[in-house]
């Protein structure tokens, strides 16, 4: 704690990129209802905005860009992830192949494994 402490003293620009990406957490973590989600959020956005970090924008563009989606997530806390892990499971079962040249087959094939 003190190191920390003492580097954010020397380095406010790390202490700033810091809060901004606990708040954002916090956010996701105790926030339970979409429209208290967008609107905290906005302010997040808003902040990022006015901090100038170029890292910060891409996450805030995402934000701003999917935010239908997003705020899904304060209501029933569901995720893509299980989505994600399956695609990734395709990906690398296609990979081992070198490609697909019989989707049927292919697809038969993934069906027999995960399925």
């Amino acid at each position: 704690k003190q190191r920390a402490t003492l580097l954010f003293e020397l380095y406010p620009d790390i202490k700033q990129a810091y809060d901004l990406t606990m708040s954002l957490s916090y956010i996701f973590e105790n926030t339970n209802d979409k429209l208290y989600g967008l609107t905290r959020l906005a302010k997040w956005h808003e902040k990022v905005r006015q901090a100038g970090f170029k890292s910060f924008n891409t996450v805030a563009r995402s934000i701003q860009n999917h935010y239908r989606t997003i705020v899904n997530f304060f209501e029933n806390r569901s995720t893509n992830a299980s989505a994600e892990s399956f695609n990734a499971k395709i990906k690398a079962f296609r990979s081992q192949f070198r490609g697909v040249k019989n989707i049927p087959f292919f697809l038969y094939r993934l069906t027999q494994i995960y399925a």
